[in-house]
This record gives C-alpha cells, sequence and structure tokens, in this order.
C-alpha cells in the first residue's frame, strides 16, 4: 500500500483555465476525489480535474502554511510556479503511482 503524501497542490480544468490550490494529508486519495468530483464545490463546479502541480511535505503543519503563500500570490504567479516544472500541463496524478 502507498504511503499517504502530505502536499500543496494545484488542479487545473485545463491548460490555462481555472485553477484551484489546495492541501491535503494524502495526495492520491484527495486528487482521486477531484477526478470523481465526489465533493460538492468550487472544483466539481469548475471542472478542476487534473493535477498539475504538488509539493509535498513531512508535516502538514508545513503544508498549511505554504497553501496560505500560495493562495496570497497572483493568478500570473500561480501559473508561472505551474509551468516551471509541468510546461505542457501533463496530468502528474498518474506519476503518484
Amino acid at each position: 500500500m502507498l504511503q499517504p503524501i502530505i502536499a500543496v497542490y494545484i488542479v487545473a480544468s485545463k491548460r490555462n483555465g481555472t485553477i484551484y490550490t489546495g492541501v491535503t494529508s494524502d495526495l492520491s486519495r484527495r486528487i482521486f476525489e477531484h477526478k470523481e468530483a465526489i465533493h460538492p464545490g468550487f472544483t466539481k463546479k469548475y471542472g478542476c480535474k487534473t493535477l498539475v502541480w504538488y509539493q509535498q511535505f513531512e508535516r502538514i503543519t508545513d503544508a498549511i502554511a505554504r497553501e496560505k503563500q500560495i493562495k496570497r500570490f497572483t493568478r500570473l504567479w500561480k501559473l508561472n510556479l505551474i509551468e516551471q516544472n509541468n510546461n505542457e500541463w501533463r496530468d502528474l496524478y498518474t506519476d503518484l503511482y
């Protein structure tokens, strides 16, 4: 069984589309929930299902602090963050396995 990955992540509806930044103590489970639109809310409404960026942490408190930091930045800054390591906007969900 895979160890849960504590992470801050960004999911997108499409390249340069709607993006959502979140934090989780189990990245693979949480992205599966986004893909299946299990929970009502922003990501379900706007179709944010593609994992385009994530950063791992050992402690959830550090991940929460980073999420808050990222959410304060502009959309352009977030798009640049994604494109630094994923300029193709490839779905990174498959990389988790």
